[in-house]
């Protein structure tokens, strides 16, 4: 079973299913169906902290998850769900490595999803999430997130269509002059890449996306 989610979505038997509510100022009680297909469920922007909480639940590999210097910024974060109760969820910010490009590309931090979601959710949810990350956010040019070489084969990735572009093979993210908290996973990792626009494209979303450009200058 661990073949087929990936490194950032290792399961865990389920705990907290008061957290899996997506709406809980307007859910009555708790339970509902489960899906037998991600095709049934659908992919919400969700609050940072709730799905900080879900992943501490849920991910084997990597429950915990610091803010380094980004601390400041806004994450985005997403929820798989299916009759207001959550499956799944994903936390995204600019990339952790500062040799990247820190507006144009986003990293995919954490995909955790619990023991009950459907097979093949992962690999669906990202698919979902390009999508709707491609309208939220239309100066993202390149999708980023990396696999734990020790536990997976990046076989969502792949499934979503990503390529695997680099290798880090100390998998330890600390340098001299950058120390980290103690690394949960210091397996090398491997890079994975999605391309949401090329550069022409990127340059004519941004400025259609520029604040007061109307709607007619837009057409024309």
């Amino acid at each position: 079973m661990l073949e087929t989610v990936g490194l950032d979505a290792l399961v865990m038997p389920q705990r907290g299913e008061s957290m899996r509510v997506m709406h809980p100022l307007f859910q009555v009680g708790e339970g509902g169906s489960i899906p037998t297909s991600p095709l049934q469920m659908r992919v919400e922007q969700m609050d940072f902290r709730h799905a900080l909480r879900l992943n501490e639940a849920w991910h084997s590999r990597l429950p915990r998850m610091g803010t380094g210097f980004i601390a400041n910024q806004p994450f985005l974060s997403f929820g798989a769900c299916h009759e207001g109760r959550i499956f799944a969820v994903a936390i995204w910010s600019n990339p952790v490595a500062r040799n990247l490009p820190q507006r144009e590309w986003l990293e995919l931090r954490r995909l955790a999803v619990a023991l009950d979601a459907p097979k093949n959710t992962c690999s669906w949810m990202l698919g979902a999430m390009a999508r709707q990350i491609r309208k939220l956010r239309p100066w993202i040019e390149t999708l980023v997130s990396y696999s734990d070489t020790e536990v997976h084969k990046g076989t969502i990735y792949k499934a979503a269509g990503w390529q695997q572009t680099t290798t880090n093979r100390d998998g330890n993210w600390a340098r001299r002059k950058r120390q980290r908290p103690t690394a949960q996973s210091i397996a090398p990792k491997l890079r994975w890449e999605l391309v949401l626009r090329h550069n022409a494209e990127l340059t004519r979303a941004a400025r259609d996306d520029e604040p007061g450009r109307d709607a007619s200058r837009r057409r024309g």
